[in-house]
């Protein structure tokens, strides 16, 4: 599970590792930083975004600070240095604050998952779940025999943008541009593209 050094969040860590730790028999669970530093969610996803709401659940938050105790999660492995051969399967969780941008900009991370990602959608033997603004990540991972996003002619979930809008509505008073990653928003490749140098991701977006 690879994260940014600070500002990810909460419930999209936390509730995928309980639950593969509740369901998966002798399954090992890996965390990956830029440089092996141990990782920071949003803090105000423990203490609530604003007025002590829009924060983790406290199911969330007690996964959380199981997670956060772990071996594996206290000696993250560098980007540089995952071999991605090791892994069955890869979770890209999101999150919204600043700090998730060295994350969703890494190129390490990116040039990491490509052949991972290949191997999940060729009919192979490996899985990838992305949850949230994860699925930048993989939309900015481009195929070099296609020079298209990975996620061309697929469809996968994301972040609809009203809800982006809303919560960025609901706290901006207080907070500013807290719940804008970017200027734009995550929906829709026309956004991505304006931020991020005018390439074509060409990719479909299914909301469940």
């Amino acid at each position: 599970m690879p994260l940014p050094d600070k500002d990810f969040d909460v419930t999209e860590t936390s509730i995928p590792y309980n639950y593969l730790k509740l369901s998966v028999p002798n399954i090992e669970i890996e965390f990956s930083t830029e440089n092996g530093n141990v990782a920071e969610c949003d803090p105000l996803l423990l203490t609530g975004v604003i007025f002590g709401k829009l924060g983790a659940s406290e199911e969330a938050k007690g996964y959380y600070a199981e997670m956060i105790q772990s071996e594996a999660f206290q000696h993250p492995i560098p980007y540089r240095d995952l071999d991605m051969e090791r892994y069955d399967a890869i979770i890209l969780p999101g999150g919204h604050a600043k700090g998730m941008r060295q994350y969703l900009e890494s190129q390490t991370l990116r040039d990491k998952i490509l052949p991972f990602f290949l191997r999940c959608t060729e009919g192979g033997d490996k899985v990838c779940a992305a949850i949230c603004h994860g699925t930048l990540v993989l939309a900015r991972t481009i195929d070099p025999t296609t020079q298209k996003s990975v996620l061309f002619n697929l469809k996968t979930t994301t972040l609809p943008k009203y809800m982006e809008f809303n919560a960025y509505m609901i706290t901006f008073w207080k907070l500013g541009d807290y719940y804008r990653t970017y200027p734009v928003y995550l929906q829709g490749s026309s956004g991505i593209n304006a931020e991020y140098g005018g390439r074509k991701f060409d990719f479909y977006v299914r909301y469940t």
